[in-house]
């Protein structure tokens, strides 16, 4: 009994280190990157999740990008687009310390 006491601590505790550091990660090394022009990079997110076909000419970096910040940030279930971008807004104008408009 103790021995599964003490795994169960280890995976908890080692759980619990892994989303900790990713999520240090993404609030001090990934979402920042998007401070240049969250707008434009907002934007280009509910360009991919409207469209059919977002990318139409040979640039794909730009979606590229986008689609890491959707990844950083995913949507909710049922989440209405209006509102995940408006979250979206708010967690890089959080991270960058910036007010979007």
């Amino acid at each position: 009994m103790v021995k599964i006491g003490s795994v169960f601590l280890a995976i908890t505790g080692a759980m619990w280190l892994i989303f900790n550091s990713a999520q240090w990660y993404a609030d001090h090394a990934a979402l920042p990157r998007y401070c240049n022009d969250p707008n434009a990079t907002v934007q280009l997110v509910g360009q991919i999740l409207t469209s059919k076909t977002p990318v139409e000419d040979d640039n794909r970096r730009p979606y590229v990008i986008a689609a890491k910040l959707i990844f950083l940030v995913p949507r909710e279930d049922n989440e209405p687009l209006r509102s995940y971008l408006g979250r979206l807004r708010g967690r890089i104008s959080q991270t960058c310390g910036t007010e979007l408009g």
